[in-house]
């Protein structure tokens, strides 16, 4: 009888048998990669309904376009391995993208639906924190 090793792709926290907080790190960066792969996919398509949605909360489409590639970049970023200073760049992308739908729909008069970017960035922070030593920007590489 011969035993088998299993190699995980899940990275650090797996290793060191951190299983629950493997489980919240992808179960959030999911939630924050599908939404933004979704939203790009609208954008880049130039749906009707994205149209009206960048009219409706006064943004130029012109920003529809460019918004559309980085919501595509960021969302791969995230879920690549390795890339740890770009993924820095990725969650504050998205934190600064969200705040500013918030804002966008809240001066709409989308009383409701401002609150839905707020909640995307709860769950970008699981992700952030959770994210395993891989993943993560070394104090050294900040410094320089």
């Amino acid at each position: 009888m011969s035993s088998t090793v299993v190699q995980s792709d899940f990275g650090s926290a797996v290793r060191e048998g951190n299983a629950p907080r493997t489980i919240a790190y992808w179960g959030a960066t999911g939630v924050v990669t599908i939404v933004p792969l979704l939203a790009a996919f609208a954008y880049l398509t130039t749906s009707p309904q994205a149209v009206e949605n960048f009219r409706h909360v006064g943004y130029p489409q012109q920003l529809r376009g460019l918004l559309g590639v980085g919501k595509l970049a960021g969302a791969i970023v995230l879920l690549l391995p390795g890339l740890p200073m770009l993924k820095e760049w990725a969650y504050a992308g998205f934190t600064f993208m969200w705040i500013a739908a918030s804002v966008a729909h809240y001066l709409a008069g989308d009383k409701p639906l401002f609150l839905l970017p707020v909640a995307l960035i709860a769950v970008l922070s699981v992700s952030y924190v959770t994210r395993s030593s891989d993943r993560r920007v070394s104090a050294d590489a900040m410094l320089s």
